[in-house]
Formats: structure tokens, sequence, C-alpha cells
């Protein structure tokens, strides 16, 4: 029996040194199941409906502008998540988007809609400094993206992709705040969403549920503040980082789920987490896809009782010294 391919090359009826267009494959005798079987197998890459790359492509901005390239009409501007998508900040995607090709965002500047099945599309009036153009692609600006992105009707949404862009070193905070608290975007649509979220952007959350844990918590206010990402040093000079705790009161809360933390990880996780409880005292709440989705949620509760008992120990442990 002939073994499957490492990777697609020269002999396969596709190009393996660029990005291509279904349309092109159809052409070659490639049938849309073969395109999805190379997909399911690793061989190909399905970026953005209709266009598909060989899977040993280097991966970067360089290719995201080649496949956009390919769909994106001359006088279009490529906006929101895609743009978000197109600077490195690959979790903007909409949820479940990791898990489907999702649609292009783009707008016409004026005169009429784009109309297919590709595009999540409009109309949209822009500011001169509000569009660039990288690689042949006009694009929304890091700071025009951030804000629109900062403007997405689910709020938690909103927030998660505002910090996947900041998380790219590219969107200067202090103007994120400054031009979203400003005239800009008055009487724009969820405008509100944006100013409350942009103060709270830092960029340091690792992943969209992380980004919800810490924005639920926020929204306690009579709980002490959190904060995303906290170091935990290790005597032997490991780091160790907690998603979002406390760390005077050494209570933290963490995200594990199969679609941020696969079986790779798991191993990892237990044993950070028992090297904390039992060397630095460390207690968490673990929260998966039940607990903080739906109406099975119960952050809010789990938080506010976490918080109690560390206080509640915090006494303890100073008893405890006294009376050693």
């Amino acid at each position: 029996m002939d073994s499957p391919p490492l990777l697609l090359d020269d002999s396969a009826p596709v190009p393996v040194d660029r990005p291509f267009h279904r349309t092109e494959a159809v052409a070659e005798g490639v049938t849309d199941r073969q395109l999805s079987a190379w997909c399911r197998d690793g061989l190909l890459a399905h970026p953005v409906r209709g266009v598909y790359h060989a899977a040993q492509l280097p991966a970067g901005i360089d290719l995201r502008l080649a496949c956009l390239r390919i769909v994106v009409p001359e006088d279009a501007v490529v906006t929101d998540r895609t743009a978000g998508w197109l600077y490195g900040a690959s979790m903007v995607l909409a949820p479940n988007d990791h898990l489907v090709v999702p649609r292009l965002s783009m707008y016409r500047p004026a005169g009429y809609r784009l109309r297919n099945a590709l595009t999540a599309s409009g109309e949209r009036a822009f500011l001169d400094d509000e569009v660039v153009e990288l690689g042949g692609v006009r694009v929304t600006s890091v700071l025009r993206t951030t804000c629109d992105l900062g403007r997405l009707r689910h709020r938690e949404s909103a927030f998660c992709a505002m910090e996947a862009m900041a998380r790219t070193g590219a969107v200067d905070l202090d103007e994120l705040r400054e031009v979203s608290g400003g005239r800009r975007y008055r009487g724009y649509r969820w405008v509100t969403n944006l100013r409350d979220l942009a103060p709270r952007v830092e960029g340091k959350t690792q992943s969209p549920p992380e980004g919800i844990i810490l924005l639920r918590w926020q929204d306690c206010p009579d709980l002490p503040r959190p904060r995303p990402q906290v170091h935990v040093p290790a005597p032997d000079g490991r780091s160790f980082y907690v998603d979002v705790g406390v760390e005077g009161l050494r209570y933290g809360a963490e995200y594990d789920g199969v679609e941020w933390h696969g079986p790779e990880r798991r191993q990892h996780d237990v044993d950070r987490r028992g090297w904390m409880t039992t060397s630095r005292q460390w207690e968490f709440d673990i929260f998966d896809k039940g607990s903080l989705y739906g109406r099975t949620s119960d952050v809010e509760r789990r938080l506010h009782e976490g918080v109690r008992a560390r206080r509640l120990a915090v006494g303890e442990r100073a008893w405890r010294r006294l009376t050693a």
C-alpha cells in the first residue's frame, strides 16, 4: 500500500506555492470532496471562504494578504473580525468560527453593498487615516479596527476581540481610550460598549474564555479587582501564571476547555496548580464551557464564594502562625 503523503507537493493538481481559489482547483478536476478531505487531513488550510493553500506555506501577514487578494474587490475595505485576523489577532473570530470557515467582513466606502455568500458586508464611512493599504489590500487601521470591534453587539465578544487586538502589541492603549471616549463615535451603534470596554483593555488575557471571566469578575463591584495573568515565580526559576486572580488572597479563576486547553496541556495545568496550591497556598475555581456559558453559567456565584472563603483563610493562616 502507498503511504499517505507527508505534504502536498508539485505532483498535486493544485498550487502548493501560493493560495488558490476553489474554481482554480475545480478547473483542474479536483472535486469539493477532495478539497474537504485534504483539509480534514491537514494537507490544505481553508482560511477564508473559497480560498485554500498548502499547509506548509509560511504563516503570517503575507500569506493572509495573499488569501484576501484573491477575493477582495479593489475598492472594498476589509474590516472588523477579518481585519483583526489580518493583523494577527486570530482570536477576534466569532464564537465557534475556529470550527468553520468564517465569512469575510468588508465594506464599500459608499455606493453599493457587496452581496454574496462570501461576505458579511455593507456600507460604512471612513476618515482618511482610518484606511491603510497592506500588500494591495485596503484595510481599516489598527485603531479603527479595534474601535469597530469594541462596538460589537455582544459585549463579551467585543471585549475579547479588543483584548486580542491589544495582545498583538500594535494598539496604542492611551490613544484607544482617548478616541473611544471622544466625539468620533458619538451616535454610532453600540458605542456604549466601546466606551465602557476601552478603559478595561490591557491585552493580557490569553483566550476569549479568560476575557469573559475577567469581565464578569470586574462587573461585580463588591469583589476585589482581579488581574489577568498573575505571575507566580517558582524557586527553580520557572514562572507560572494564573489566568485571572487576586494575588493578595491567593485566589484564581481559570478556564479549562478542549477548545483552548487540549489534552497536551492538561497534565501541565494539573502540575502547575498542584505546585501553587501546596507550595504557595493558592486556591482555584476551574470553569469549563458548561459553567461559563448559557443557562448553566455560575461564574458570579462561584467567584463570590471563592473570595469569601479566601478572606476567611487569611485569618486562619494568621492564627496558625501565632499558635505555632
